[in-house]
């Protein structure tokens, strides 16, 4: 059996540093040096402030679904339907669009609270997703 292909990550300068923590299992993000602003994606400067200082700090991987949707589609190979998209808004700040891993949440998903596993696909390449947080209240 063939096993698909991973859509590679296509990093540009600034992302880097991202794509090498999720490798290593250890989420994080750009920081400005200046005012503290978490900013995903990475970029030149900050849009806070306009400092061109960051650091890459790391993250809690805990947020709350802001949106999703359930693609019963297969547009590639590797994500076959039915595939869950959700839109995250980590505990820091930024948004982050990623995948839900397990249970899907009953009713409304909009507010759930999630955290962030690491998924090696079949290919071996390294995703940041999130499930539910069963911990939070």
């Amino acid at each position: 059996m063939d096993i698909a292909p991973t859509p590679a990550p296509v990093p540009l300068v600034h992302d880097i540093p991202f794509w090498e923590s999720v490798e290593q299992q250890d989420l994080k993000l750009q920081r400005c040096a200046d005012c503290g602003q978490f900013r995903y994606p990475a970029g030149p400067i900050c849009a806070q402030c306009n400092s061109e200082q960051v650091t890459w700090e790391r993250v809690s991987g805990k947020g709350t679904i802001l949106s999703w949707v359930v693609f019963h589609k297969t547009y590639l190979p590797a994500y076959p339907a039915p595939h869950t998209v959700i839109a995250v808004r980590l505990d820091e700040g930024p948004i982050i669009i990623s995948n839900l891993e397990g249970p899907e949440p009953e009713g409304s998903w909009i507010d759930e609270r999630v955290s962030l596993r690491y998924v090696t696909m079949p290919d071996g390449v390294v995703l940041p997703r999130f499930e539910l947080d069963r911990t939070a209240s």
